[in-house]
């Protein structure tokens, strides 16, 4: 009997291109069922490995099993954004798949199949790398080396317990971009316990809508100018674009001459507007997070001027706001002093490995805290009337930060890989 190469070619001739840096088609199906492989689809046996000469495969020593325990699944892709549809569902068993994009990005949260049934789920994720024009690069944070947002993979999780039963990846140029540019609270942190609301969002947008995140733990104004982030960004930057910028908790320990909220940063908070229009994009101030800064049972401002030199540069450049600082402040003093800490890394020691220590960070949120404040931005975004709104998965959902979600109703299946090491920036 001949062998039908015709899935195989399709895959080995869109990682060809790929290497060869024709990016013009770029398209893969994999099946992962045991029964007939589906026209077109390339089969993936459970166990088959990522390599670079394959160019697809379960990654970092997990395979898929079928027993509810978490796996990845890598593809090499270049820079872009890709639609990714995928068959979710067991014919025997019932399933909770939670899907998580390379640096532990949100994507799909636990959707149930009963035994039997498949369901279709289609969800964009952007891809970068640290290219820039003219031999340029993105200059990295050692630690940013060994992120999964950017090496030359689509990385996806599957955890909860997961089913998957194909997948389609395409590359799209129809995409509206939303770039951000930040902190450690709005970066994709990789490891848990940490979040941020940045790699919370996607989950809320339907196809139409891509997020591509190029915030870094850190990271100033201008550090992310002096990085060449901002440079990086509008290299890709298309006509209708977005620019979401948050910035202000670093910003604030800058002592220079020049430095100050309506010194340095004011006036590049004001390079960032411009240059994002120059691009014909949409700039969005973003004002900080609130720390978790209680004093007699309530929230203080520990951000000096720095909220409000924002909102001015919002108004003065007539660019839309999205006030954050306030909404958080909102939301932890609906939380309380106690119960905020539930919104934050604070666990006690031995709650991860290699923590002989308690974790006690009032800057920075784990995954409960990160998709509430996450919800604050959809809400910003419905307020500053942004055409983003249309593209929301439920725009009748309303969020109160006054009313939070309860803790309690709050499921993460975690991630492998944890981390003890507090994230740069405070």
């Amino acid at each position: 009997m001949m062998m039908n190469l015709k899935p195989f070619i399709t895959v080995l001739l869109a990682f060809t291109l790929w290497n060869t840096g024709i990016h013009a088609q770029v398209k893969f199906k994999f099946d992962f069922g045991a029964g007939k492989i589906a026209d077109g689809y390339t089969r993936v046996l459970p166990d088959q490995s990522y390599s670079k000469e394959n160019g697809y495969g379960f990654d970092f020593n997990t395979v898929m099993t079928g027993s509810g325990t978490p796996f990845y699944f890598s593809v090499k892709v270049p820079e872009g954004n890709y639609k990714i549809t995928v068959t979710l569902g067991d014919p025997k068993k019932a399933s909770q798949t939670t899907v998580k994009a390379e640096s532990r990005r949100l994507m799909l949260e636990a959707v149930p199949a009963k035994a039997g049934e498949f369901i279709k789920k289609t969800f964009i994720v952007n891809i970068k790398d640290r290219n820039i024009n003219n031999g340029e690069q993105v200059a990295l944070k050692p630690r940013e080396l060994t992120k999964l947002d950017w090496d030359d993979k689509l990385t996806l999780e599957f955890a909860g317990p997961p089913a998957l039963k194909a997948m389609e990846i395409t590359k799209v140029e129809d995409q509206i971009t939303v770039y951000l540019a930040g902190n450690s609270t709005v970066v994709n942190q990789d490891d848990e316990p940490w979040g941020s609301w940045g790699q919370m969002i996607p989950r809320f947008f339907k196809p139409g809508v891509s997020f591509a995140n190029h915030a870094e733990s850190g990271l100033t104004l201008g550090s992310f100018i002096g990085s060449k982030r901002l440079k990086k960004v509008l290299s890709v930057m298309k006509s209708g674009d977005y620019l979401f910028i948050e910035f202000g908790h670093n910003d604030q320990k800058d002592k220079g001459p020049n430095d100050g909220a309506y010194k340095s940063y004011t006036e590049r908070l004001k390079t960032f507007v411009i240059e994002t229009k120059k691009k014909g994009g949409i700039p969005v101030i973003v004002t900080s997070t609130s720390r978790r800064s209680f004093e007699n049972g309530k929230i203080v401002n520990s951000l000096g001027d720095f909220p409000d030199a924002a909102r001015k540069v919002a108004a003065s450049e007539n660019v839309a706001l999205i006030d954050l600082n306030a909404l958080t402040t909102t939301l932890f003093n609906a939380l309380g002093e106690e119960s905020s800490k539930k919104a934050f890394v604070h666990y006690p020691a031995n709650s991860y490995p290699g923590q002989d220590k308690p974790l006690a960070d009032n800057t920075h949120f784990n995954t409960y805290g990160a998709y509430e404040i996450s919800k604050c931005v959809i809400e910003g975004i419905k307020s500053a009337k942004l055409d983003l709104a249309k593209y929301l998965i439920n725009p009748k959902a309303k969020f109160d930060p006054a009313k939070p979600d309860a803790v309690e109703d709050w499921h993460w299946p975690e991630s492998p890989k944890s981390s003890v090491v507090k994230p740069d920036g405070n």
